[in-house]
């Protein structure tokens, strides 16, 4: 069908010798990937329109195989994640994410408008690592792993202090952590975080503040929780590790 679709493209793949696939998040349709004919080609009228990191309103044919794209209404550049490697790293991370968790051609519900929201802070270098963290605690459910983050999942208190749990699917609390030696003995305000990032909405927020030595404990945090709960190792969060030895970020800019 024909139709009018707003979409993020996710990533761009040459095809044959001339032309390109194109997989597109789109707000009414969840993932599609597009047949762009003659997108390297020299001259191609929607080679600007169709860079990484835009997303914009576009007129295409929407199939359940591959989709056309027919013309672009209006596009939005990422200007500083195309410009930035670190930016780029994470923004790449988050689409990833969400490219993996759920299949083609079905909605995503509040995911297209979550994933505006995170690139929108990591273009504007407002703690991209922490958007990510909150990217990747929000989307634990889609990947078959829901733990129980709203109180401890033997007694249900949520008054005493919690730790994270990987063989009871989520949090204890103290009167129950000695029924599993181990836990993973985070710190409280790790804890709270981890909480707290899954069920932020994105859109609402204008900074995030978390002191280093909470965020480094929260990245081991996820990073046990994706190598042994989900499975998944993707390359972007291995080049993201690796930055991690060497680049220095720079320091938000203003909205404005």
């Amino acid at each position: 069908m024909i139709t009018n679709f707003n979409g993020i493209l996710l990533y761009r793949k040459d095809y044959r010798e001339r032309d390109m696939l194109i997989k597109f998040l789109t707000a009414e349709y969840g993932k599609k990937m597009f047949f762009v004919r003659g997108a390297r080609r020299r001259g191609f009228k929607m080679a600007a329109e169709l860079l990484p990191f835009t997303m914009g309103e576009y007129v295409g044919d929407l199939r359940d195989g591959l989709s056309f794209i027919n013309s672009v209404k209006s596009v939005q550049y990422f200007e500083q994640i195309s410009q930035d490697i670190a930016l780029n790293a994470y923004a790449t991370y988050v689409m990833n994410l969400i490219d993996v968790a759920y299949p083609d051609n079905q909605p995503v519900g509040r995911w297209y408008q979550q994933l505006v929201s995170a690139l929108q802070l990591i273009d504007r270098n407002v703690a991209p690592a922490l958007v990510a963290n909150v990217v990747e605690i929000q989307l634990l459910a889609a990947f078959g792993v829901a733990p129980e983050l709203r109180w401890c999942t033997v007694c249900g208190r949520e008054d005493l202090p919690l730790d994270y749990s990987e063989s009871y699917g989520g949090l204890l609390c103290q009167q129950h952590w000695h029924l599993d030696p181990y836990r993973l003995h985070a710190s409280q305000a790790a804890i709270f975080y981890l909480r707290r990032f899954s069920v932020l909405d994105l859109a609402k927020v204008r900074s995030i503040k978390v002191k280093p030595a909470t965020a480094a404990q929260l990245r081991q945090i996820l990073d046990e929780i994706y190598n042994h709960s989900v499975g998944i190792r993707l390359k972007s969060k291995r080049f993201i590790d690796q930055m991690g030895s060497w680049y220095q970020p720079l320091p938000p800019r203003d909205k404005n």
